[in-house]
């Protein structure tokens, strides 16, 4: 037996028992299978790891020998801890390694798989670390609940083609991807597991629901890939002797949104994300308030326009970005240069927009950009094993992160942007660069090298210390992982003014909340529209101020999206983007969390964000029709059932005193937003 604080180890009667008072593995040496328990009473029973060599499903109850090979004390950023390893091995088939962290005073733990060749090279691109089968005499997911509705969360690989999160009522099946949630809605009890290693491997979760609540099946693997990773191509093999699968957060937790949230943190544990200390974002962004017929005269008349908003209020720490969006090549290069000009001279910052991984002609015969006429674009594009360049992703093609071209490319771009006097980048189509494909340097093997490798180097050119300035990275259409390029990431696909989008915008916080302060300083609601995009028809007043609250609340970067040549955009700006209590959510950078996970495809209702003294409280009528009451109970916000309070209304500056449970009248598309102090 060892002992290290909390940490106890055992070997007994043919089993590897590790415990921390928490959760406890224990791995059976006769068969293979692995048991994990918590002080709950919850179980993830009979698991083992599993991976697909030369074509062979092989799993670790396949071996005929399991042995425990290493155990020792750690010390890291995670704290003090024990890690041990399981060696599986048999004649013909790689050894298998399971690997094991449980760490004191946490009730999760992390499993990662590897395969070791002998002599010979391996190759696999499926490599799972937790399946829990029964076909394998498991008898899957036990939680410690009262109630009987169970869901699990289906998280999308991106934000792309208008994807929503969905919680989804068992008896199901689904496949999520790098994280879920399998939850009781009413008692919030949860059991959250996904992958926090993105540098190989796309993970892929697929859950199957049977009989009432129980778990069929579970099963988290690296190497999935198709229609929801935008892929056409099967996942890339990895070759070598030695082959790691992705490291796997598995934890139980009296609230899934604890466990989402300490996932967050574990990724940002293992790859810090991308500081900054220069406040949340405030301006306005060109797309929706122009699309493509954007000009000189629109982004200068804004950034006037917003300049005379800074008294009232809209800024942060006196800074405004004033954010060119796609077409910003619609201007002439005297223009642009004049147009940046004219917003510094505002005491405003300028933002660009980029596509690093995505051609958008039909021209591949064009000289890249920055190549000297080395390469043109048909040398740059994806391609598949076939020699054929990969079919069009949201009208554009695939540009190779790893061809030398791109990279030179790369480098020009953003010298340009640098010496432009640009402060904001908004980087769109990333998904393109994470495609699975067959990458000109050879040691890149799958979508996700290829994508961490253009993604570094954006970094690096943009470094603070490298061009010394603060330059903000901002995320658009981009899968997930990995996080550490960017200061934020668009929580949703494009969503302009309409109270449709509003709901589409808030189904991504419902679920993605957690994101804000674990993997990016803020999340980005997308731009804002007060009044209408280009695209749209004019919103009513309450719509618009639905969708100004649900930006408040995302934890967020604040640009507006109107054009404000428009009278009725400037009164709706000039009127609510002055309130000083509005704005200091948004300021703060501090996401709000839904109270309920029960909305399917749908969002939730109401969002709440404790402070130190008082309990802010969002609410809204996703109904453009009718009126609603809407009911919020304050033990869902874990407030004492019995209390007596004052509620503000932050929007239409009333106060009453009041016991218990909050009824609000809303009209239709009406929202609210409370501040509670008790």
């Amino acid at each position: 037996m060892m002992i290290a604080s909390t940490i106890i180890f055992q070997e007994l009667n043919g089993q590897v028992v590790v415990e921390n008072g928490l959760c406890r593995i224990v791995v059976d040496l006769a068969s293979g299978l692995t048991e994990y328990e918590w002080d709950s009473g919850s179980r993830l029973s009979s698991a083992y790891s599993a991976a697909r060599v030369e074509g062979k499903y092989v799993a670790s109850t396949d071996y005929s020998e399991h042995k425990l090979v290493g155990t020792q004390m750690i010390q890291d950023d995670f704290g003090t801890g024990c890690c041990f390893a399981v060696i599986h091995s048999a004649e013909r088939l790689p050894d298998m390694k399971q690997i094991f962290w449980l760490y004191e005073k946490a009730s999760y733990f992390f499993v990662q798989v590897e395969l070791e060749g002998t002599s010979e090279v391996l190759e696999t691109n499926y490599m799972s670390p937790l399946t829990v089968n029964p076909t394998k005499g498991s008898s899957a997911i036990s939680l410690d609940m009262e109630e009987k509705e169970l869901r699990a969360l289906l998280v999308p690989f991106d934000n792309d083609k208008w994807v929503r999160y969905e919680s989804i009522a068992m008896p199901n099946q689904l496949e999520s991807y790098e994280i879920t949630a399998i939850f009781e809605p009413v008692s919030r009890n949860g059991f959250v597991v996904g992958s926090v290693t993105h540098d190989t491997w796309k993970t892929g979760i697929k859950v199957v629901g049977c009989e009432g609540t129980a778990i069929h099946h579970l099963e988290v693997y690296g190497g999935t890939a198709g229609e929801y990773t935008r892929d056409s191509m099967l996942h890339g093999t990895l070759i070598g002797k030695t082959i790691a699968s992705p490291r796997i957060f598995v934890g139980m937790f009296a609230d899934y949104r604890t466990g989402l949230e300490e996932y967050g943190k574990a990724n940002a544990v293992i790859a810090p994300p991308l500081q900054w200390n220069h406040g949340v974002p405030f301006g306005w962004n060109s797309w929706s308030a122009a699309g493509g017929e954007l000009d000189y005269e629109l982004y200068t008349h804004t950034s006037d326009f917003l300049k005379s908003l800074h008294d009232g209020g809209f800024h942060n720490q006196g800074t405004v970005y004033i954010n060119f969006d796609s077409f910003w090549t619609n201007l002439s290069q005297e223009q642009l240069e004049d147009a940046v000009c004219h917003v510094r001279n505002n005491g405003q910052k300028p933002g660009i927009y980029w596509t690093p991984f995505a051609f958008w002609g039909k021209d591949f015969d064009r000289v890249v950009e920055g190549t000297d006429g080395k390469y043109t674009y048909q040398d740059l594009l994806l391609r598949d094993d076939q020699g054929q360049i990969l079919p069009e992703l949201d009208g554009g093609l695939a540009i190779d992160p790893s061809h030398p071209g791109n990279l030179m490319r790369t480098e020009w771009y953003l010298e340009r942007f640098v010496r432009w006097g640009f402060a904001y980048i908004k980087l769109d189509f990333l998904g393109h660069g994470a495609l699975e494909g067959i990458h000109f340097d050879k040691e890149i093997r799958t979508g996700l090298q290829a994508y961490n490798l253009g993604m570094a180097l954006i970094k690096t050119r943009l470094d603070p210390m490298v061009i010394g300035r603060p330059f903000f990275i901002n995320l658009s259409i981009a899968p997930m992982f990995p996080h550490q390029y960017a200061h934020s990431r668009r929580i949703s696909c494009d969503a302009f003014g309409t109270l449709e989008d509003t709901e589409y915008m808030l189904n991504s916080l419902t679920y993605g909340w957690w994101m804000n302060g674990t993997l990016f300083p803020y999340n980005d609601p997308d731009h804002t529209v007060l009044y209408k995009s280009f695209n749209q028809e004019p919103t009513m007043i309450q719509e618009g101020r639905s969708r100004l609250n649900a930006s408040l609340i995302a934890g967020t970067v604040l640009l507006m999206g109107d054009d404000f040549r428009n009278e009725e955009a400037r009164t709706r700006a000039e009127d609510w983007l002055s309130r000083p209590e509005l704005l200091q959510i948004a300021e703060t950078g501090k996401t709000f969390v839904p109270v309920e996970g029960n909305t399917d495809a749908a969002s939730d209702h109401v969002f709440f964000k404790m402070a130190d003294n008082h309990c802010l409280i969002a609410v809204f009528n996703f109904n453009k029709e009718a009126m609603v009451e809407k009911q919020i109970s304050i033990e869902r916000l874990g407030l004492p059932k019995n209390a007596t309070y004052w509620l503000h209304d932050l929007w239409e500056k009333t106060i009453l005193q009041s016991t218990g449970d909050i009824s609000v009248q809303l009209e239709p598309a009406e929202s609210k937003i409370f501040k509670l102090v008790l």
